[in-house]
């Protein structure tokens, strides 16, 4: 994945998701050649030359400063997110060699945290979306994790390419656009990540979905929500997520789901999780 072609693709949609009504500047009609701002309004809410700009969207800017980058964020209305991707994509770290790094481990902390969730729906997730350890609660609400091969336990794999996920998730075009989401917000901060690369380019080749989603660059990261699911055997349910990051190792997480008390979803999940430890026996 390359910064500089990520950065172009980046800038670029955003912009074009702006119109001059947005940010309050004067429209005085006729046919745009391009989607949403050009690149002389841009530049001019940023406080740059349009040369600079055009440079810095192409990928010729080699060390933009980060006032010009906080300019741009501001006049593209970036979330804090994007802004922080934007720095990333502009001002990438030294070129780390490309080789393939291991397989990813859960901490014993969280295995240990996992095996007392007994009501409560978790995994550990990895950086590349990897699913790393899950627990039994977790099997009842998404299936059997291990019956997998190593390789598919990924949650946007699992979203993208397993039809089953269509029928899983209440809203699955949310859920693929969070998941793309996260994975750019990934790809910023590893560019030169081969098993990342790897999993992003699978993922286009086998989806066009995925493929769509990807040009259109959201990013961000995945934290905490509500998630609808259209359980075979619980029916429907309205659960929250959340994601719990070591503060000394932010590469895996903790993703709980929950259902809010005394509700519909409460009752629903606690009969699933007591039919599947009933058939466990």
């Amino acid at each position: 994945m390359n910064p500089t072609s990520a950065l172009s693709e980046f800038l670029r949609t955003r912009r074009a998701q702006l119109r001059p009504e947005d940010v309050d500047l004067p429209d005085y009609g006729g046919r745009r050649r391009v989607a949403g701002l050009r690149r002389e309004e841009l530049a001019h809410l940023a406080g740059v030359s349009v040369d600079y700009y055009t440079r810095l969207e192409q990928g010729r800017v080699g060390n933009p400063s980060e006032a010009v980058l906080d300019a741009v964020a501001r006049a593209l209305q970036l979330a804090p997110d994007e802004s922080g991707h934007l720095h990333r994509l502009a001002r990438p770290t030294r070129r780390a060699p490309r080789r393939r790094t291991a397989p990813q481990q859960p901490r014993p902390s969280l295995l240990r945290l996992l095996d007392q969730l007994d009501h409560v729906p978790a995994l550990v997730m990895g950086h590349r979306m990897d699913v790393l350890a899950w627990n039994r609660a977790a099997v009842a609400l998404f299936g059997d994790y291990g019956a997998l091969p190593v390789e598919d336990r990924n949650i946007a794999r699992g979203t993208f390419l397993d039809p089953a996920s269509r029928e899983l998730y209440g809203d699955w075009t949310a859920c693929a656009r969070e998941n793309v989401a996260f994975l750019h917000l990934e790809a910023g901060r590893r560019p030169h990540d081969p098993l990342l690369a790897e999993l992003v380019g699978q993922l286009c080749v086998h989806s066009e979905e995925f493929r769509h989603l990807w040009a259109e660059h959201p990013v961000a990261d995945k934290t905490s929500g509500r998630k609808l699911f259209h359980h075979p055997i619980a029916g429907p349910l309205d659960l929250a997520y959340d994601t719990l990051r070591p503060a000394d190792d932010p590469d895996q997480a903790l993703v709980t789901y929950t259902a809010d008390p005394h509700t519909p979803s409460d009752d629903a999940l606690r009969l699933l999780l007591s039919w599947s430890a009933s058939a466990a026996r």
